[in-house]
């Protein structure tokens, strides 16, 4: 509105004679009446648009925005989004309970249980010698830090296969539950020594502790074998609380590997039973947690190399191992 259309003002009422007849002033009001009217609808008007309101008091309503500004918003775009919210669904109200929702439960017949599985050797290994060569303290005596491991005839590295079923037997174990946790998982250049391997396995408070292995035996000598902790006690080594329930659980292991692979106990060692006591390994000597090696097979035997080296073997072989340790942890 422009408000240079306004009529002039109405003379001031000093200039109204008083002895004018009563309609003359009379008609003066009016017209100063008339003259502020424009002014004062002029100052409503404005007052409306600054105020939002429409007609009959209530606010404007919001044009709907393009479809463009509202379609492909992720719930991750929630709090970056500078769409305004419709003021009958606040973006909040969503994006604080997306937010604030605590993490679902692992579910499963091992949900709560720990379980370190430990890789036997490390492809680097080979390359770093001096290091691996180190003597540690494993309680009852030294012993070097670590081994290359074997290979088969072709050249299959037992820490190729060793990592290959480690990592089949922590899919198992998660997907019932589990928490799994690796003393390495081939994210170091070689190692780690045996006494840090056992160190993992005690700081994560295992359920159960499994190191996988293959051997390297002259060619005829077949078969799976579980290594089980002996009684033994010195320096930092003391196993005494664990020799029962490791023995339980190499058992289980044996039972359910040979049913799930088809694999017979070893037959150059273990009386045909598949298990070995051994109180020279540091892996069990320095264990405070139930714990057993596995040797899958023997990697130099042509029948046993060709198991070995079979990715359907393999996941067979973490089947064994997996179920083995749902029937000693009660699952």
């Amino acid at each position: 509105m422009r408000y240079d259309d306004s009529p002039p003002p109405p003379e001031s009422a000093s200039s109204v004679s008083p002895d004018r007849p009563w309609y003359a002033r009379r008609s003066t009001l009016a017209v100063a009446v008339a003259a502020l009217a424009p002014t004062a609808l002029a100052g409503w008007v404005l007052t409306q648009v600054l105020t939002g309101s429409g007609p009959g008091g209530q606010p404007p309503q919001p044009k709907a925005l393009p479809a463009s500004h509202t379609a492909g918003a992720g719930a991750g775009d929630a709090k970056s989004s500078t769409t305004t919210p419709s003021p009958a669904a606040p973006a909040s109200a969503s994006t604080s309970a997306s937010a604030s929702a605590p993490a679902a439960p692992a579910k499963g017949p091992l949900a709560g249980r720990t379980v370190v599985i430990d890789p036997g050797h490390n492809t680097g290994n080979f390359k770093h010698t001096s290091e691996i060569d180190r003597q540690v303290d494993i309680g009852t005596n030294r012993k070097e830090c670590d081994t290359t491991g074997t290979t088969t005839n072709s050249g299959y590295m037992e820490a190729e296969f060793t990592l290959d079923v480690s990592r089949r037997t922590r899919t198992l174990l998660e997907s019932k539950g589990a928490k799994v946790v690796f003393t390495h998982d081939a994210d170091r250049p070689w190692g780690p020594c045996i006494d840090e391997r056992a160190r993992i396995g005690n700081e994560a408070k295992a359920d159960a502790v499994v190191s996988v292995h293959a051997d390297g035996v002259s060619a005829g000598n077949r078969g799976f074998h579980i290594i089980l902790p002996a009684t033994v006690k010195g320096g930092a080594a003391d196993t005494s609380k664990i020799v029962g329930p490791s023995r339980d659980l190499g058992e289980r292991i044996a039972g359910n590997f040979a049913r799930s692979t088809g694999s017979a106990p070893a037959n150059y060692l273990g009386s045909g039973t598949g298990l070995v006591v051994r109180d020279d390994l540091g892996g069990l000597n320095l264990s405070t947690r139930p714990k057993v090696f596995i040797e899958c097979g023997n990697m130099r035997d042509a029948k046993d190399a060709a198991q070995l080296t079979s990715p359907e073997w393999r996941q067979k072989a973490a089947e064994g191992i997996t179920n083995g340790i749902v029937g000693f942890l009660g699952g």
